[in-house]
C-alpha cells in the first residue's frame, strides 16, 4: 500500500475517487461486478497526515476532538487509516504517550507470538504462508488421514492440508493451564472453514491475490479462534477481520485490532440451537420501526417478517457486503461527510481503552463520571447523544438506527410489492451498491432523535 505523505497530498487535490485504486486496487476482471465507490478524498475535510501529526502533542498525547472532528467531515486518508484505527478501535489511550504505545505494542506483539507459536504446535501450516481448505480432523476428533499422510498434500483447490499432531497435544498452556482435548479439536475442525472463508472474502481485491496475504488472514482468525474460548470463529468474522489485515502490514497489529473490533462486535456471531447472535438487536429494530412507523411494521408483520430476519446480514457484519470496500471503509469511521456517516467515530468513547485494559470491577460496576464541556467534545456524535440524554437503550448501536433508515426509505416499496418474505429480501437485496448511504445516515440520527421522543412521551 502506498502511505507517503507526498503523494496523499497529491491525491487530496485530485477530488475523486480513482486515486484510490492505489491504495485498494481491484482486480482488472471484477470492475464490472462490484459497487460503485461513492467516497472522495476532500482536501480541507479528509483528515491528512498532516492534520493528524498535529494533533499530537510533544510527548504523544492525542487531541482526539480535534481528531472526531476531523474524521465526521471528511474520513481517514488512506495513508494513516492505520494508525487512526488504532485509537478509534480503542487499542491505545489517547492520553498515553509515544513512549506509553511503543512498549504496549511490543508487549502485544510478543503475546500473539507466543500465541502463534502455540497453535502453530498443533497446526504447522499456521505461520508458513499456507492454509487449510479441507477438513482435518473427523467428527469423531480423530485426525483425517486423508489430508495428513503428506505434509505436502495439495486439496482440489491447490491450498496445503497438514500432517497435524495428535489432538491430546500440550500446546504449552499459555492460554490456559490445562487446555481439554475437547477445546483442541473444535478449534481444529474450524481451520478449513475459516480456510474456505478466506478463498470468498475480497477476492476482487488484487491484496488476495497474493496466497501470502490469504494465508496472513488464515493466520490471524485462526489465532483468534484458539484465544477466544467463548466463541471461537464464526462465518462472517472473515469479513471484518479482512479490512484489518489489509490496512495493517504487521500481522501482530493486524490481530489486536481485530480483537479489539470483536470485543464490540463478537455478541453478533453467538448463535445457538435457539437463538442467533443478532437477534436482541433485531428485536429492537423491531421495536423501533413499531414505534416510528407501525403501519409498515404491521405490513412485515403481516408477511412474517415482524422477526426482522431480513436484516440479520447488515447487522451482523456491519454492511461490509453492502457496499465498496472503501465506501465500507468510511460508513464504519465518517460522519457528517459528504456520503457517509460514522460507525466508530460517532459511536467513539474516552473511556473505551481504560474500559478494554482496566479491572473489570472498575468497568461493570456502573459508576459514570460527570461529563463536563471539554470531555463531552471526546464523545462521537451518537454517543454525544446518548450521554447527554442519559437513554442508552441495549443493542441501540447506530447500525440498527440504519437499518431503520434503509427501511424507512424503502417503505413504499415494502407496503406496496411485498407479498411475501421473498419479495421483502428482493427489495433490500436491491440497495446493493445503490444506497444514498449520506442519506441513510442522516437519517438514521433523525430516527433515533424521534424514537427517543416517542418513547419519552410512553
Amino acid at each position: 500500500m502506498v502511505g507517503c505523505e507526498g503523494l496523499g497530498g497529491i491525491l487530496m487535490k485530485k477530488d475523486g475517487t480513482s486515486e484510490l485504486d492505489m491504495f485498494y486496487p481491484i482486480r482488472s476482471e471484477c470492475h464490472a461486478d462490484i459497487p460503485k465507490t461513492r467516497f472522495k478524498l476532500r482536501a480541507g475535510k479528509t483528515l491528512s497526515a498532516r492534520r493528524w501529526r498535529a494533533a499530537f502533542s510533544e510527548d504523544g498525547h492525542l487531541d482526539i476532538a480535534k481528531v472526531l472532528r476531523r474524521i465526521q467531515r471528511g474520513g481517514v486518508h488512506p495513508s494513516i487509516k492505520a494508525v487512526v484505527w488504532e485509537f478509534l478501535l480503542g487499542c491505545f489511550d489517547p492520553n498515553s504517550t509515544f513512549e506509553d504505545r511503543s512498549q504496549l505494542r511490543e508487549r502485544r506483539r510478543e503475546m500473539y507470538g507466543t500465541w502463534k507459536a502455540e497453535c502453530q504446535k498443533m497446526v504447522p501450516a499456521i505461520g508458513s504462508g499456507k492454509f487449510i481448505t479441507a477438513p482435518i480432523i473427523t467428527d469423531g476428533g480423530q485426525t483425517n488421514e486423508e489430508s495428513s499422510t503428506n505434509s505436502d498434500l495439495q486439496d482440489q483447490n491447490g491450498v496445503m492440508s497438514t500432517h497435524l499432531p495428535d489432538s491430546s497435544l500440550d500446546c504449552g498452556g499459555h492460554v490456559n493451564n490445562a487446555v481439554s482435548d475437547n477445546k483442541v479439536i473444535q478449534w481444529k475442525r474450524s481451520l478449513h472453514q475459516i480456510g474456505l472463508d478466506v478463498v470468498r472474502t475480497d477476492r476482487v481485491l488484487v491484496f488476495y491475490e497474493s496466497e501470502t496475504n490469504q494465508a496472513k488472514l488464515w493466520d490471524v482468525l485462526a489465532v483468534y479462534a484458539w484465544v477466544d474460548n467463548d466463541i471461537g470463529y464464526i462465518q462472517g468474522m472473515s469479513d471484518i477481520c479482512s479490512t484489518m489485515v489489509i490496512l495493517l502490514e504487521n500481522e501482530a497489529d493486524a490481530f489486536w485490532c481485530f480483537e479489539h473490533a470483536m470485543r464490540r462486535l463478537r455478541e453478533n456471531f453467538r448463535c445457538s440451537t435457539s437463538s442467533i447472535g443478532v437477534q436482541a438487536q433485531l428485536c429492537t429494530l423491531s421495536q423501533i420501526i413499531k414505534v416510528i412507523d407501525p403501519k409498515l411494521h404491521q405490513h412485515l408483520e403481516d408477511l412474517d417478517g415482524g422477526e426482522y430476519l431480513f436484516a440479520f446480514r447488515m447487522l451482523m457484519v456491519l454492511f461490509r457486503r453492502e457496499f465498496s470496500f472503501v465506501d465500507t471503509l468510511y460508513l464504519w469511521e465518517v460522519s457528517n461527510i459528504d456520503w457517509f456517516q460514522l460507525m466508530w467515530a460517532m459511536e467513539y468513547n474516552p473511556n473505551i481503552f481504560t474500559s478494554y485494559e482496566g479491572p473489570r470491577d472498575a468497568t461493570d460496576s456502573g459508576f459514570a463520571p460527570k461529563i463536563n464541556h471539554k470531555l463531552l467534545k471526546q464523545y462521537g456524535e451518537f454517543e454525544r447523544k446518548i450521554v447527554t440524554t442519559g437513554r442508552r437503550e441495549q443493542h441501540s448501536a447506530l447500525a440498527v438506527f440504519l437499518v431503520a433508515s434503509i427501511l424507512e426509505t424503502k417503505n413504499k416499496q415494502l407496503r406496496k410489492k411485498a407479498k411475501g418474505l421473498d419479495d421483502i429480501v428482493k427489495i433490500l437485496g436491491d440497495i446493493t451498491g445503490n444506497l444514498d448511504a449520506k442519506k441513510a445516515c442522516k437519517d438514521a440520527l433523525k430516527i433515533h432523535k424521534k424514537y427517543l421522543s416517542k418513547t419519552n412521551k410512553s
